[in-house]
């Protein structure tokens, strides 16, 4: 009589569950009855490729971190996905070494003498922060003090005398570096999902690691990898448009009826599973509703835990953060596509924090509010007519709530604003904050139709990725990666493991960090079955 196989189900098709159900399955093909269920109807997560107006773009997960020792860099070039592909992709070129800096108005900024000095500030500042350096002011435990204290310092201590160069006198110094400051500030706000910087945890940021080497894009796409981990499994182990809701356990040291196994999971359909491992992969923006009243067992919210997940999971679920980062795609109309090729810059936008009170700036009220924390407009590569910008936090579930041609109004009388000879080919000029007379020179051009991520408002995931926020710290990383029930004499052990981006103390908020996830809990099992 065969042995009786160990059933181990794995709720999710991203990263961490196929790379858990590839790990399991590769380890000992005969041991697990392995089954991976995915609420969507495709595998990858916020792994997502797909093609607009002509090019690649990740509409999710966009970048290899760093290629030294990166296990996503391995698995690109073991299937050759960097290669150079037949159609044009996302970042291809990396970034230009010569971004145009404009504040608001059109005035090209100084790069030398203005702009390169506050970038170089910003990102010393961000370096000390990884490498703990850094010190709260006043135990304030946030980046946000920290960075602006430094920034005030440097203002009041670097030589007061040098000129914008506006003609008009829009820009103050002291409001420029403002302005240039905080755009530094918005884009930190995309790398780490932080709606509010000042809520970002200054001492988790020493914890944070980076993978040595450049940061590069798949040139054959991003889901080509999680569609790899996906064919090394037997046919029929992953199930679409499955979506859990309720998970029974047991929480206590009794024993079960012989055979039956301990977890029971439930499904949309009413379908039914029993299984003796669950390995849970769900944003930890799903387990935050199924955190909240909103989670209660019968509302279709959520999963519901019966019983009900430990106060010390609910309480580190309810600590971490958890934001919205969305990117915006917009395809662009020119005179002529050479034009396009030649003029379109990598556009860093400084916006002017005074707007309100500053009667001169006769675009302001032009452009919507929801652009004001973009810290550029750029090609997706050198010559492409597919523009990009990122969105974070409140602007970014705004971004989700518009319509195309409202989305489509704002993007084009921000341009307006930054480049005002945007669909003119040769107005007037404007003074720029280099002391010259010439303008920023830029073809006619217009953005015609638009592609956007909708991260919060899926109901898969509900969010982005993870930060430790200040009301948190890495301990609880450590915290949501533990199994259910908690102990070593526990019985039955190992019910409810839990893996993603959101449970990795050194890598989260990365691919990287759910792959590593998903080799984790994998290992968890093989051990606690004895596989080598």
């Amino acid at each position: 009589m065969a042995a009786k196989k160990a059933k181990i189900a794995i709720i999710g098709a991203g990263m961490a569950g196929l790379t858990a159900a590839n790990r399991l399955y590769t380890a000992s093909r005969d041991l697990f009855d392995l089954t991976v269920f995915e609420a969507g109807h495709r595998i990858g997560g916020r792994i997502m490729t797909a093609d607009f107006a002509g090019d690649r773009i990740e509409i999710g997960a966009t970048w290899i971190h760093g290629i030294g020792e990166s296990p996503v860099y391995a698995l690109a070039t073991e299937q050759n996905l960097l290669e150079e592909s037949s159609c044009n992709w996302e970042r291809m070129d990396g970034f230009p070494s010569d971004p145009l800096t404009v504040a608001e108005g059109g005035f090209t900024v100084d790069q030398d003498h203005i702009a390169g000095p506050i970038w170089s500030l910003f990102h010393s500042l961000m370096d000390d922060a990884r490498t703990g350096h850094a010190t709260s002011p006043d135990g304030d435990p946030g980046v946000g003090a920290y960075l602006r204290r430094r920034f005030q310092q440097y203002q009041a201590t670097r030589v007061a005398s040098a000129d914008t160069g506006c003609r008009d006198n829009t820009w103050s110094l002291e409001n420029l570096e403002e302005a240039l400051f905080a755009m530094e500030e918005c884009t930190q706000r995309t790398y780490s999902s932080a709606d509010d910087i000042s809520d970002l945890n200054l001492s988790a940021e020493s914890e944070y690691r980076d993978f040595p080497g450049n940061h590069i894009t798949i040139a054959k796409g991003y889901s080509r990898i999680v569609e790899h981990l996906a064919s090394g499994l037997p046919p029929g182990t992953i199930h679409l448009g499955q979506r859990l809701r309720q998970v029974e356990w047991c929480s206590g040291d009794g024993a079960l009826p012989d055979g039956s196994p301990p977890v029971r999971l439930q499904f949309s359909d009413e379908t039914v599973v029993h299984a003796d491992h669950v390995i849970v992969t769900v944003s930890l923006g799903v387990l935050k509703a199924e955190n909240g009243k909103e989670s209660e067992k019968g509302n279709g919210i959520g999963i519901y835990f019966d019983p009900a997940l430990p106060d010390f999971k609910r309480e580190a679920i309810g600590r971490l953060g958890w934001g919205v980062v969305n990117k915006l795609f917009m395809e662009t109309e020119t005179e002529t596509e050479t034009e396009s090729r030649v003029a379109f810059p990598f556009l860093r936008m400084a916006f002017n924090q005074d707007r309100e009170d500053n009667g001169s700036m006769r675009y302001a009220s032009k452009i919507p509010w929801w652009v004001r924390k973009t810290e550029s407009i750029c090609p997706i590569y050198s010559g492409s007519r597919v523009l990009l910008a990122w969105f974070a936090g409140k602007e970014a579930t705004h971004l989700e709530s518009l319509d195309d041609e409202e989305i489509i109004r704002g993007v084009n009388a921000t341009l307006d604003a930054f480049l005002p000879t945007c669909g003119a080919k040769y107005a007037h000029s404007h003074a720029s904050c280099t002391g010259t007379e010439t303008a920023v020179q830029k073809p006619g051009c217009r953005i015609t139709s638009v592609k956007r991520s909708r991260w919060a408002t899926d109901p898969l995931f509900l969010g982005s990725y993870s930060y430790v926020s200040t009301a948190s710290s890495g301990d609880d990383l450590d915290l949501m990666a533990e199994p259910l029930p908690r102990g070593k004499n526990t019985v039955p052990r190992l019910q409810i493991l839990f893996a993603g981006e959101a449970t990795h103390r050194t890598h989260y908020s990365t691919t990287h960090g759910a792959y590593y996830s998903g080799i984790r809990e994998a290992d968890r099992l093989l051990q606690f079955y004895n596989v080598n």
